[in-house]
C-alpha cells in the first residue's frame, strides 16, 4: 500500500491558526463543499498572497457577463492542460463536470480541447485562450475579429485573456509547491451523487 503524498512540499497551517477572516473563508468552502480544497490549505501558508489570490479568483470567475460559468472554467482546464497542472486540471475539471453534466468534458479539454464535445463558438474562445496561454506576444487584431465574429465582446475577450494569464500564475505556483489535488475532486460530476 501506498502513502498519499503531502498537500505540497511547503508547510500546511493549522485552520485553527490562521487569521479570522482566512479561517472564515475556508470554514465557509467546507461548509459548501464537505471538504476543504487543498488549494486554501496550501496557500493560506501565506495569508497576505491568499486574500489576493483569492480576491483575483473571485472577481473573475464569480462575475457576471458575456461568458457562463462552465465556459470559465473550460478556459481552465484547457490553459492547466497545456501548462501540465495536474491540480488545476483535476480540481477544475471537477468544476467544469459538474457545471455542465457533462461527464467526459474536462478530459476532452485538458489532453485537447480541438477534439472536444464543444460549440464552434466555445472552440473560438478555447484557440484565444491557448494563444494567450501560449504565445500572448503574437495575439493581434484578427484574434479580436475572430472572437467578434463568435458574438463575443471586447469585455468576454479581456475576461478570456485574464483567467487564461490568472491561471498561468496559479499553474505555475502548484506545480512549483508540488499541490496535491484532494481525492474527492476525481469522481465529483463522473458518477451520481449518492443519496
Amino acid at each position: 500500500m501506498t502513502r498519499a503524498a503531502p498537500i505540497s512540499r511547503y508547510p500546511v497551517p493549522d485552520v485553527n491558526t490562521l487569521p479570522e477572516d482566512i479561517r472564515a473563508r475556508i470554514l465557509e468552502v467546507q461548509e459548501k463543499a464537505g471538504f476543504v480544497p487543498n488549494v486554501f490549505l496550501t496557500l493560506a501558508h501565506r495569508p497576505d498572497e491568499f486574500r489576493a489570490f483569492f480576491a483575483y479568483h473571485d472577481a473573475l470567475m464569480l462575475k457576471d457577463g458575456g461568458l457562463s460559468k462552465g465556459e470559465r472554467e473550460m478556459i481552465v482546464v484547457a490553459t492547466s492542460g497545456a501548462n501540465d497542472c495536474l491540480y488545476c486540471v483535476v480540481a477544475h475539471g471537477a468544476i467544469l463536470r459538474i457545471y455542465e453534466k457533462a461527464p467526459l468534458l474536462a478530459d476532452q479539454l485538458a489532453v485537447n480541447y480541438l477534439k472536444a464535445d464543444i460549440t464552434p463558438r466555445q472552440r473560438a474562445m478555447l484557440a484565444f485562450a491557448m494563444k494567450v496561454c501560449q504565445q500572448s506576444g503574437a495575439v493581434d487584431e484578427a484574434d479580436f475579429d475572430a472572437l467578434r465574429a463568435h458574438g463575443f465582446s471586447d469585455e468576454d475577450i479581456w475576461d478570456i485573456a485574464a483567467i487564461t494569464a490568472f491561471f498561468g500564475m496559479s499553474n505555475r505556483i502548484a506545480n512549483v509547491i508540488s499541490m496535491r489535488p484532494n481525492d474527492e475532486f476525481f469522481l465529483m460530476g463522473r458518477v451520481p451523487k449518492q443519496k
